[in-house]
Parts: C-alpha cells; sequence; structure tokens
C-alpha cells in the first residue's frame, strides 16, 4: 500500500467516523423528542404502553381546578365528546422549570406535555395555553377596540 492509499484511507475512516456519530446523534434526539398527540379519551382507554411515551395531551382548564404553587400548577383538563357530550376529565401536575404562561386560566384551552403516571395522574413538563376570550368572535353591536399604526 501506497503513502497516498494510506492517508485516504485514513482521512476516509476518520470522516465515516464522525458522520455516523452525527447520525446517531441526529436520531437519538429526533427519538427523544417525539411526542405522540391523544385525547383524553383515547388515554383512558390505552394499554400499558403509554406510560412509556411522551405524550401531548389537550383539553379545557376545568374552572377552579387550578392550584398553583410557584411554578408548579395542578389542574383539571375537560374534554367533551361533541356526540354524546360525555366530559373526560384528565388530572395535570405540571411541575415546569417556568410558571404556566399568563393565558393559563380558567376555561382556557392547554396543551400538556409530559408523560402519563400510574396514578392516573398526568405529569406534565411543558405547558402551552390560550385564553378562549381573546379569540372569541365578536358579540354583535360591540365597536372594535381602535387599531393603532405599528410603525
Amino acid at each position: 500500500m501506497t503513502q497516498q492509499q494510506s492517508k485516504f484511507l485514513k482521512f476516509g475512516g476518520g470522516a465515516l467516523i464522525i458522520v455516523a456519530g452525527l447520525a446517531y446523534a441526529g436520531w437519538t434526539g429526533v427519538q427523544e423528542g417525539k411526542s405522540y398527540y391523544y385525547t383524553i379519551q383515547q388515554l383512558h382507554t390505552m394499554d400499558d404502553s403509554m406510560y412509556a411515551k411522551r405524550i401531548r395531551v389537550g383539553g379545557t382548564v376545568e374552572p377552579g381546578s387550578i392550584k398553583q404553587v410557584g411554578t408548579n400548577a395542578d389542574f383539571l383538563l375537560v374534554e367533551v365528546d361533541p356526540k354524546t357530550q360525555e366530559r373526560q376529565v384528565l388530572r395535570v401536575s405540571y411541575k415546569g422549570t417556568e410558571p404556566p404562561p399568563d393565558t393559563f386560566k380558567d376555561n382556557s384551552q392547554a396543551l400538556a406535555l409530559g408523560t402519563m403516571g400510574r396514578d392516573g395522574v398526568f405529569h406534565a413538563t411543558e405547558l402551552q395555553a390560550k385564553c378562549a376570550s381573546k379569540y372569541a368572535p365578536q358579540q354583535q353591536g360591540t365597536a372594535a377596540p381602535a387599531q393603532g399604526k405599528g410603525y
């Protein structure tokens, strides 16, 4: 083997190791960041595989159920089946590094990311919310607020 072939093999082998390492890091990052979206009703009917998955679940925050201490919050998410009008309720315990968003209030739509506990409580590490009244259609006969130019 010539010296040039030896250099080529060393360089090619090193490049292959680097590319394989980056591919592995990318694959594990995607797998770790993957989460499944389920409704509350689906969570209540799942088998034991749900305890090993990162899950997203959404619903409406039950009025009067928010108990917040520092950055943590315990609350109930409610989902109403449009066909049967049956209410599905899920207890959520949020333990995040940041406090819940300002829009997290009674009757707001919330999306929690975390894991389902065997105790029947959803343990959330991330929380998103939007204020239902902010996005509700304007009532007839009320004037829209003046909008200034945003230059």
